[in-house]
């Protein structure tokens, strides 16, 4: 099973443990994600569902390749990474 794994920033919002899921895809891992905590959803997709403009997703060592879509494949032992990008100035 996929395992994903949210940075401390998101963390300091809302909660967001480490989880296993069963998704075959970043969109459907993420979709078993919210299910379970539906509060994080807002945190990570935006109201037309595609990743919010700050948040950055990685399988494994590659970036997300379609940041509307997130159809990008991951395996049962494959590592997601769900970033936050701090902004400001």
């Amino acid at each position: 099973m996929p395992r994903i794994s949210f940075t401390s920033n998101l963390q300091r919002h809302v909660e967001c443990p480490v989880v296993r899921t069963g998704g075959a895809t970043v969109r459907a891992a993420l979709d078993e994600v919210f299910a379970a905590n539906p509060r994080l959803r807002s945190y990570i997709l935006d109201d037309q569902g595609a990743l919010r403009r700050h948040v950055s997703i990685f399988v494994d060592r590659g970036g997300a390749s379609n940041r509307a879509a997130l159809a990008d494949p991951v395996g049962a032992s494959d590592e997601i990474y769900v970033f936050q990008a701090l902004s400001g100035g």
